[in-house]
């Protein structure tokens, strides 16, 4: 993965000098081998597999990543398996049939796709876990945002609301999904360090709203009542939330916060029933997933000359050059590993690291238990994108200000 820049550049090299040999034959051979090139060369092929589209956002990333993966000159087939790990499988399935260049997953169940996965990928196919890591085995990019700090400032939000402390619900979102264990550690960074006490917690199979209204009110039944605050592991959960706290004469009176900065959280907000929202630009983790999954299905087009590598769009080849850069994550246990050049000596807490070129570098492993043992196998490139904290006093900057949603729609309610 790390030597694929340098091997395109080969790839490049290679095809003008063979251009060059061309120009010294006669004028029909030159001929012949423009016709084979032309038919050599074909479109990009993206399959995208969705969870659902019961939350609000999967919509708007699939207008995003479609538009500008043609805009790209790639076509781009889309799946949803409606919550359902078996039928994701099968779509996967489905593409690696089909022979396209790159699969692109939001994973309904992040542990059980290992398998097909590896299949895609021994046949030669390109996967990009999008939003939620595949944990198992290797893909050969993980974009998102960095969920560990969405669950830092879900914290931040509700030590600084409830300044003298108190009890707090935690309502999290599918066990099956990475990114939610990595928003519960960067929950309980914050919360373990401050006097706010985490009195109940729960699960949410498949991100299904209707459990956190049930949640909330089965911790209203089993714990004291002096609930000071609940976090939502989204904003979907939050609307449960919410009419559970309205049900039981609450709302306003607890502090809520959740995540996705959904029309109906923002309206809470400038109501003053929810408290905080994390806002993750959308626009932008679609726009470059799109980039890299060009990057990475042009460069396996040169490969296989159905296209010559000087007509690789220019922002794919910022992209594949760009890989060699990122950040690691380990899919066996979501460590995340920071990429530092240099030839320093490694101190205890970072591990030496040479890509295919032969260039060695660093990574720092970040883990609470010290130094873990690393396979090669099971390092994955990391694209992580900065979450922003969203309240009354933000909103019109954040979200209306980028368009996101229109000052009409989030004050909807208020005078």
């Amino acid at each position: 993965m790390y030597g694929i820049w340098k091997k395109l550049r080969r790839i490049i090299v290679t095809a003008a000098a063979a251009l060059a040999l061309s120009l010294t034959g006669c004028a029909m051979q030159g001929t012949q081998e423009t016709a084979v090139q032309q038919e050599k060369t074909d479109r990009l092929q993206i399959g995208m597999s969705f969870d659902s589209f019961v939350i609000e956002r999967w919509l708007r990333d699939r207008d995003l990543f479609v538009m500008t993966a043609k805009d790209l000159g790639a076509d781009v087939n889309v799946q949803v398996a409606n919550g359902d790990a078996k039928e994701q499988e099968e779509q996967i399935r489905y593409f690696i049939r089909k022979k396209v260049d790159v699969i692109v997953v939001i994973a309904v169940d992040g542990t059980a796709l290992a398998d097909v996965v590896k299949e895609a990928r021994d046949k030669g196919i390109r996967v990009i876990s999008y939003d939620r890591l595949i944990m198992g085995t290797a893909t050969d990019l993980y974009i998102s945002f960095d969920n560990e700090r969405v669950g830092e400032l879900m914290g931040e939000a509700l030590v600084s609301a409830l300044p003298d402390g108190g009890n707090i619900f935690a309502i999290y979102g599918s066990p099956t999904d990475q990114n939610v264990a990595m928003v519960e550690r960067g929950l309980h960074s914050v919360i373990d360090d401050s006097s706010l006490n985490i009195v109940y917690s729960n699960y949410c199979d498949n991100w299904l709203a209707e459990l956190a209204f049930d949640a909330v009110e089965e911790g209203l039944a089993t714990t004291p009542r002096n609930l000071a605050g609940v976090m939502c592991g989204n904003d979907d959960l939050a609307s449960q939330a919410f009419r559970a706290l309205a049900e039981n004469r609450l709302a306003g009176k607890v502090v809520l916060v959740g995540q996705d900065a959904e029309l109906s959280a923002c309206q809470r907000i400038v109501e003053g029933t929810q408290t905080m929202t994390v806002f993750k630009s959308v626009e932008l983790l679609a726009q470059k997933a799109a980039e890299y999954a060009a990057a990475l299905g042009y460069e396996k087009m040169a490969r296989e000359e159905r296209i010559a590598p000087q007509d690789i769009p220019e922002i794919a080849k910022e992209r594949l050059e760009g890989l060699e850069t990122l950040d690691l994550i380990d899919v066996q246990n979501g460590t995340v590993l920071v990429r530092e050049d240099g030839t320093e000596q490694a101190d205890a807490s970072q591990m030496e690291w040479q890509d295919e070129s032969g260039n060695t570098f660093f990574v720092t492993v970040i883990t609470e238990d010290g130094v873990e043992t690393m396979q090669e196998e099971d390092l994955v490139p990391y694209y992580a994108i900065e979450p922003v904290a969203v309240t009354a006093g933000n909103m019109d900057e954040i979200i209306i200000g980028s368009d996101f949603h229109t000052r009409e729609d989030v004050y909807l309610n208020v005078d």
